[in-house]
Formats: C-alpha cells, structure tokens, sequence
C-alpha cells in the first residue's frame, strides 16, 4: 500500500532545505511507519530531486516522523526555475512510498 493510506504529511521549507512531517491517522499505524519510512527509504525515494543529505526525526507522542532533507529545492524558492519543486510537492510524493500493508 501507499503511505497516502494511513498518514498525511506537512510541509515547510527554507533555503534549500525542505522539512516534512509524516503523521499517522491512527496511533495503530505509527509502529509501521516507523519501520518503514527510514530516512534511506525517504532519500532513495526522492532521489532525483533530494540530493543532500536525508535526517529523521521521531516524534512518537505526535504519531509523527520529521524529516529534513538538505540540498532538496533546487537551490532554493528564489533561486529555483521549478515551477514548485518546494515543500508541499516533496510532501505529495513522500505519500507515494510503497509501505507493507499493516495487519
């Protein structure tokens, strides 16, 4: 299944670093995201936009996972030519990661 199906994610950026918080729907669901949703995972995911490097933060009392990943924004919102490689886009596609369905 896909990521989309037992989280949401938040966005934020600044410079050329984007920050993006996973949090589950369901306190159940945080034990499979912790898991699977490794800071490797994320960084081999976002590969071709992501090129430095990927931290992970655990926030288990918030049923949550930060990551902040650095040299991710094409140099930055003022600098960028991307139309919106920014935060809320690298958001979307962190929910794309294929998770094992939880039992």
């Amino acid at each position: 299944m896909q990521l989309r199906e037992i989280a949401h994610a938040r966005a934020g950026d600044k410079g050329n670093i984007s920050n993006i918080s996973v949090i589950v729907y369901d306190p159940k669901d945080f034990p499979a995201i912790e898991k699977y949703v490794t800071a490797e995972r994320v960084k081999a995911h976002l590969s071709e936009i992501v090129k430095g490097d990927v931290e992970r933060f655990v926030l288990s009392s918030l049923g949550a996972l930060n990551f902040v990943m650095r040299d991710a924004l094409a140099g930055g919102v003022t600098r960028s030519l991307a139309i919106d490689a920014h935060g809320k886009t690298l958001s979307f596609a962190i929910l794309s990661l294929d998770i094992p369905q939880s039992t």
